[in-house]
């Protein structure tokens, strides 16, 4: 075939519509293609993963006031030994404390040495450091210090009580040995959830603070308290709970200083407040606020947990209670909220053994459920029965029944 012969028929053959492809082993653009100005071949674009949804939970379990007066030092001696063992005031219910991811308690005593004008009990308190060991045992790991009592030992006795609970590894809020020290903000994380956990009180019992050193223990002011809450979050805290000491002693409802108090720094951003001061239980509130994303955030404030401990006999003042605030936290979303709230009373039980007075914290429910206690005449049971079934309404008597938990 000629050279004339042989373009015609490859003017024929694209007439008709075919197509000749020179074979190719890479359908990829190579680079000296693309620098010629080839047009590469699409490249499908993976599609990323839509992060896993997670979820975790922590629970936060808090109590009142732990005191320490003098027949309750004298319960613990061993004179043989010339030690102290506080143990069994909370055996009965660390069961219960030991479910707590964070376990909070107010130590309404210093805990300044023998050498601090002795082991005493009211006006001025001054417990053996034994007592941080026993709350160890039971599952406590934070401690709040600012209350009226904080003082009792003045500088000495902040700085001492700090290192006791330092030593034994419990956390402490609500005093401080300086500046710096009171600036931080406690925060503990549990299971990814972080807890902020600030203290204050309403005075020191008229002791006056030194001069220069406010920092030693943790005042009541609104506006301190609300700027410490942005603070923490801003620090990462997913939850800010606040002990607050205050209100009326003996009083079993809170009085209007109280509530406006509380709303207050709840409205600010606190998810939880807990109440110490009147040595007597005083009921717990669900609130609802205006949540992101549309959604409601639920806070809690119980606005006294009574004494968990004490050698107070007057009416009411041998009864407490266990909060339980179960906590949360949504990945990769990371929003947090309370769950379910619940409460445990408590009852202090006095009794004589090796010629003393002993003292427990024995679990309401439990005992009364069981009726099987060794140190429980039968006698006492009806009795108990029926704190139980006051405090359950008492404790609730704020919240509509679909609010109560």
């Amino acid at each position: 075939m000629n050279f004339r012969r042989l373009i015609s028929v490859i003017a024929m053959l694209s007439i008709a519509g075919c197509n000749i492809q020179t074979p190719q082993t890479n359908t990829q653009p190579t680079e000296s293609s693309s620098l010629r100005g080839g047009t590469p071949s699409p490249i499908a674009t993976p599609v990323p993963a839509k992060p896993k949804s997670e979820i975790k939970e922590a629970t936060l379990i808090a109590v009142g006031d732990i005191m320490m007066h003098s027949t309750q030092t004298r319960s613990g001696y061993d004179a043989k030994k010339q030690t102290y063992n506080f143990d069994n005031f909370f055996a009965p219910v660390k069961s219960i404390l030991s479910t707590g991811d964070w376990v909070i308690g107010n130590l309404e005593t210093p805990l300044a040495g023998k050498d601090a004008g002795g082991y005493t009990g009211y006006p001025l308190f001054n417990a053996p450091a034994q007592l941080a060991d026993a709350a160890k045992k039971a599952g406590f790991n934070i401690l709040t210090t600012a209350n009226n009592h904080a003082l009792d030992r003045g500088e000495k006795g902040v700085i001492r009580t700090i290192a006791n609970l330092g030593d034994r590894k419990i956390a402490s809020t609500g005093t401080a040995t300086s500046t710096v020290e009171a600036s931080r903000t406690l925060i503990i994380t549990k299971n990814n959830i972080s807890l902020a956990m600030l203290a204050y009180s309403y005075g020191t019992n008229g002791i006056p603070i030194p001069k220069g050193k406010d920092y030693l223990v943790s005042l009541i002011d609104e506006k301190k308290i609300v700027k410490d809450i942005a603070k923490a979050r801003k620090q990462g805290a997913d939850i800010i709970a606040i002990s607050l000491h205050f209100g009326d002693e003996y009083q079993r409802q809170p009085n209007p200083q109280q509530k406006q108090l509380v709303e207050n720094l709840l409205k600010a951003g606190a998810d939880i407040i807990l109440g110490s001061h009147p040595h007597v239980v005083q009921p717990y509130k669900i609130f609802n606020f205006p949540g992101k994303n549309g959604k409601t955030r639920k806070a809690v404030a119980i606005y006294s947990m009574g004494n968990f401990i004490s050698g107070q006999n007057k009416k009411y003042t041998d009864l407490g209670v266990i909060l339980q605030v179960n906590i949360r936290k949504t990945f990769p979303e990371k929003t947090t909220e309370i769950t379910s709230i619940k409460t445990f009373p408590t009852w202090v039980h006095r009794y004589t053994q090796n010629n003393k007075t002993n003292y427990r914290v024995l679990p309401l429910e439990t005992t009364v459920s069981q009726k099987k206690d060794a140190l429980l005449a039968t006698s006492q049971y009806p009795i108990l029965s029926k704190y139980l079934q006051d405090m359950n309404n008492h404790l609730n008597s704020l919240n509509s029944p679909k609010k109560s938990k």
